[in-house]
């Protein structure tokens, strides 16, 4: 396993474009005022210890040189050996509604798009905690099962799209569900199952499948993402002002139901909250996670991360020796050995 422990000097790479593209400019700017002179061959004749190749392999070498450091600076690591540890922690499952509807623009940019920042920076405040997540409309599948693995649970959240379900509808309790044969079978852990939905529940079911969850000791957490007064369903044709209809030409207006988000956050025997364009959702549900009992939970981790800076610092090293040896003129005592220049 291969890691840097201090990914954030990686960003100082930026600067090699910026390094290359001002030795170039520079370059050109050279050759343009010695064209002013006279002809080139001319005056590489006038001058026969000059050589222009050694102009730039010494700057390649410098070049080559400052990206190790960069390298040195973040500090490769490799991982030794995998190993079981015991952190404390909870584990949460999180449902996430994308129906057509969750599409609606009442919040901002649409509920999708903020239920998923929303997640983003819940998994943010996580530690040793655990997570998966559903993706549910007219059916439920598990999109990440349940893990410690933050980064890939945000690369599976960014994948999320209304297309990953065919079947069009709002399945909250074929959701829970799954979310309850999710968890491990770690009972002294806290468990949230946390449904993130508009309310428009067409299947039935939910709160008995919520009631179910907290005889188990899973409490049900639901966010209502939406507004009562509804919005249209923007269709996927690209252009603006371009809604769903139903069969008879009536443009689709989908609402929240905070009734029926109420009523399964009671039955599940954990809360109900309003997501709008504020932060304020995001703050009471993690109030409410931190009430939860930690317990001792085992993740395997990669350990004894090996400092593999030196070994890159060595070469930089050299490369930065090489430079320094690397004349500009051509050294008189290999006149006759072609190294980095051919006769012409």
């Amino acid at each position: 396993m291969f890691r840097f422990g201090d990914p954030t000097c990686l960003y100082l790479l930026a600067i090699l474009p910026l390094l290359a593209a001002f030795y170039l400019f520079s370059n050109y700017r050279r050759h343009k005022r010695i064209r002013k002179y006279g002809d080139p061959d001319l005056l590489r004749q006038l001058m026969p210890d000059v050589s222009s190749h050694r102009m730039h392999l010494k700057f390649w070498l410098t070049f080559a040189a400052i990206a190790l450091i960069i390298f040195v600076l973040a500090r490769p690591q490799f991982g030794s050996k995998m190993e079981t540890v015991k952190r404390s922690g909870i584990e949460t499952v999180i449902a996430l509604d994308i129906s057509n509807s969750m599409l609606a623009e009442d919040v901002q940019p649409n509920r999708l798009e903020k239920s998923k920042r929303l997640v983003s920076k819940l998994m943010e405040s996580f530690t040793n905690d655990k997570v998966g997540m559903i993706v549910f409309a007219g059916q439920a599948f598990t999109q990440l099962p349940i893990t410690s693995d933050y980064i890939s649970a945000k690369m599976f959240l960014d994948a999320i799209d209304p297309s990953l379900i065919a079947s069009q509808g709002t399945d909250i309790g074929g959701a829970i569900d799954l979310a309850m044969k999710s968890f491990t079978p770690k009972e002294e852990v806290g468990r949230a199952i946390i449904i993130i939905t508009d309310g428009e529940n067409h299947e039935g079911g939910a709160e008995e499948a919520a009631r179910a969850a907290s005889e188990k000791g899973m409490l049900v957490y639901v966010l209502g993402v939406g507004s009562p007064e509804g919005a249209p369903i923007p269709a996927n044709t690209g252009r603006s002002n371009d809604f769903r209809k139903d069969k008879d030409g009536n443009v689709i207006v989908t609402r929240l139901n905070e009734e029926m988000c109420r009523q399964i956050a009671q039955a599940g025997k954990g809360m109900y909250i309003r997501v709008d364009n504020s932060n304020s959702a995001q703050r009471i549900l993690q109030g409410e996670i931190d009430k939860l009992a930690k317990a001792d939970v085992e993740t395997t981790i990669f350990t004894e991360f090996d400092e593999q800076f030196i070994v890159v610092a060595w070469i930089a090293l050299i490369l930065l020796v090489l430079e320094v040896l690397v004349l500009e003129r051509k050294n008189p005592l290999f006149k006759n050995i072609k190294l980095f220049d051919k006769e012409k």
